[in-house]
């Protein structure tokens, strides 16, 4: 971190804020028109129903502005494994603790909610560097690389962490 960080408060954001979730994901510039389309899909449908397909936590300033937020959910089919769909920080907040405190808060409930696993994919492009070196700081390991799956010079990269829940995993419908 390079600065101190900003008083920050985290908790689930509303529909207000989906303004925010779109300009943050923009301001972020690595994503694709698309892929920010799918970004708001996934936070309007956590929003709508929390924790019915994906759960949302935001990052919110002294000012209780949104500055970042994360989407996870459990993944289809597994017993205690969940997947980190988004995350994205308002770039001028990034460098200042706000990621990791939204990450450390998602595994703590993922692990209260019998998460045993976090999968994270992400690109091998190079605009994405800093993003794969922050999950390696925070313990996630590479555990997996796919050739050629967003693009043909773009792979799949997917890391994982694994979890110690304070109760038993069920499985995933």
């Amino acid at each position: 971190m390079s600065a101190a960080a900003p008083s920050l408060t985290l908790h689930a954001p509303t529909r207000a804020d989906r303004g925010r979730v779109e300009a943050i994901v923009a301001a972020t510039g690595v994503f694709r028109a698309d892929e920010r389309a799918i970004a708001l899909e996934v936070f309007d449908g956590a929003v709508a129903r929390p924790g019915a397909d994906y759960h949302a936590l935001g990052a919110y300033d002294d000012r209780e502005r949104l500055i970042g937020f994360a989407c996870y959910g459990p993944t289809p089919c597994t017993v205690g494994t969940w997947d980190l769909y988004w995350i994205a920080v308002d770039p001028a907040s990034q460098r200042h603790g706000t990621g990791r405190a939204l990450m450390e808060a998602c595994e703590r409930d993922i692990a209260a909610r019998g998460g045993r696993l976090v999968v994270v994919e992400t690109s091998s492009r190079p605009d994405y560097d800093v993003t794969r070196a922050f999950y390696e700081t925070l313990h996630y390991q590479r555990t997996a690389r796919v050739p050629r799956f967003y693009a043909p010079d773009d792979d799949l990269v997917i890391y994982t962490k694994p979890l110690n829940p304070s109760r038993s995993a069920s499985p995933h419908g």
